[in-house]
């Protein structure tokens, strides 16, 4: 059974740093694309950051320069490293793990967790 879990999560001054990190277990991501979601209440859920599995990275404007994305394929799991942390950065983050070339397409999602940002 595939399980995906966050951590790291948690309140942080506005400006400063949180680093989220992803575990994946029962299922070899070596082949998937690893991914960063975010929503907001009310909110749709929308892909923040993304890397692909010859780790190519992409980031929605609004994050690039302050999230990096990264990927360990031996430990399994992918991280997120966010710094200059702004008040509209606070939402409930998840960690995708997907392959949409698979018929059907074989999506993981964790529970996800609660970055709160405090001005």
């Amino acid at each position: 059974q595939v399980q995906v879990v966050e951590s790291g999560g948690g309140l942080v001054q506005l400006g400063g740093s949180l680093e989220l990190s992803c575990t994946v277990t029962g299922l070899d991501v070596t082949t998937y694309e690893m991914a960063w979601w975010r929503q907001d209440p009310g909110k749709q859920r929308e892909v923040i950051a993304r890397i692909s599995s010859d780790g190519t990275r992409y980031y929605i404007p609004s994050v690039k320069g302050r999230f990096t994305i990264s990927r360990d394929n031996v430990r399994s799991t992918v991280d997120l490293r966010m710094n200059s942390l702004k008040p509209e950065d606070a939402a409930v983050y998840y960690c995708n793990i997907n392959k949409l070339t698979s018929f059907p397409p074989d999506i993981y999602w964790g529970q996800g967790i609660q970055v709160t940002v405090a001005s």
